[in-house]
């Protein structure tokens, strides 16, 4: 792998500066018709490469096919990133800047100098001293998350092209929007795809590899209040925000995302809406022990009844919804899907790690609708906020594990 000329940065650089930021409040698909724009460019390099069935479909996923090179009968393999950058931080205007040679210092972002990078804060720092950080400039998240991954691909195919030496099977691209709001796979088509096993590039540190995720609820809790004219509300009015801010209030911390930790589970209200009549509470619901998701729903139910006790008009209704599982259940079934990127990590001269998320991926879903998906670090560190950054090195060293998976599953058929 010495002799790869990488272009990793160069793609990386380029994708973070289109604005593929998605909307959970969108009904269309994607959500966001700006995220087309970051699938158009990749199919037109994947085009310029030779890659001739690369597409954007209507729904703004990219498909796209390498050929086998080899006489041997290889699995189909899939290797997927989303497109798409959270709600939560702009990703407009993303202004990236590579800090060369970093030598353990805090990285002063230029746009806005309350946000600084320090090693305390940000651990996996310090053991990136010599590398090239790259960060946003300081008013934008940088879009590591996926943009990370999808340069990655995009330069293993690159690198599978101009080096027929790498021996391979059959390689399928696949490139998601709305990851980030779960509707990543949503309007997928597994048929087109075909394939036996798909690795999504979407980790943290430089040699994880993530083969379990949270089981994942969302829960609408709607609380109906009394409404009544203000002047004359003694004795009348049930506010609706009122009973929705005291059930927030009193929701255990130790099931709190700022209360857990490692595999606990927990309860997070992400919204509230509504006016005195009429209040709802979005939330997400997570533990990795599927089973633990009911009861986790039954604490917000009992915080309800305890606080509509003082409010004796006032009602509630709770709908729960199934958001996504755990994929180890389906991994499991396939350990030399994990063993094959586990060798993979190794071979790019990582210590490979197997870890588990305490969020989820495209591969959870995938996983469960029968392409089992484990995920693979992209590098990417302090996602959905401004502080975001990845290494230069860690993102070529991704790379480089994409091409030994390639290498090994020809191995080993």
């Amino acid at each position: 792998m010495n002799a790869l000329n990488f272009t990793v940065t160069e793609r990386f650089m380029r994708y973070v500066t289109i604005d593929t930021q998605s909307n959970p409040e969108s009904p269309t698909y994607p959500s966001t018709e700006k995220q087309k724009n970051l699938g158009r460019v990749l199919v037109q390099e994947l085009l310029d490469m030779g890659i001739t069935d690369a597409h954007l479909d209507e729904y703004g996923y990219v498909y796209a096919t390498i050929p086998s090179n080899t006489d041997k009968n290889v699995p189909v393999i899939c290797f997927c990133s989303h497109m798409d950058t959270s709600p939560d931080c702009s990703g407009e205007g993303v202004k990236p800047i590579i800090h060369r040679n970093y030598q353990g210092e805090d990285l002063i972002l230029p746009d806005d100098i309350t946000q600084v990078l320090k090693p305390q804060n940000h651990p996996e720092l310090k053991n990136q001293v010599g590398n090239d950080i790259i960060t946003a400039s300081g008013t934008t998240l940088l879009g590591a998350d996926n943009k990370a991954g999808v340069a990655e691909i995009m330069d293993a195919c690159y690198q599978l092209i101009n080096h027929p030496e790498i021996k391979h099977g059959t390689i399928r691209i696949l490139f998601t929007p709305d990851e980030e709001i779960g509707r990543g796979v949503d309007k997928v088509d597994l048929k087109k795809l075909g394939a036996f096993a798909a690795y999504t590039m979407d980790g943290e540190t430089a040699g994880n590899m993530e083969n379990e995720t949270f089981s994942a609820d969302g829960a609408k809790l709607i609380i109906n209040g009394i409404s009544a004219h203000p002047g004359f509300a003694k004795g009348q009015m049930q506010s609706a925000i009122k009973i929705a801010g005291q059930i927030v209030a009193a929701l255990p911390f130790e099931l709190s995302p700022e209360g857990t930790e490692g595999m606990e589970g927990f309860v997070h209200p992400v919204g509230i809406s509504g006016h005195v009549e009429q209040a709802i509470i979005d939330f997400i619901i997570r533990d990795f022990d599927e089973a633990l998701l009911e009861q986790h729903a039954g604490v917000i139910k009992q915080v309800a009844e305890q606080v509509l006790q003082s409010f004796p008009e006032a009602t509630y209704e709770l709908i729960v919804k199934e958001q996504y599982r755990n994929m180890r259940q389906v991994l499991d079934q396939h350990p030399q899907i994990v063993e094959y990127g586990m060798e993979a990590i190794r071979r790019a001269g990582l210590e490979a790690k197997l870890c588990s998320i305490r969020g989820g991926t495209d591969g959870s879903r995938l996983s469960l609708m029968g392409l089992p998906t484990p995920n693979i670090f992209a590098g990417e560190h302090a996602f959905h906020g401004k502080q975001e950054w990845v290494s230069v090195q860690d993102m070529q060293k991704a790379v480089e594990t994409i091409l030994h998976l390639c290498t090994i599953w020809h191995e080993k058929s």
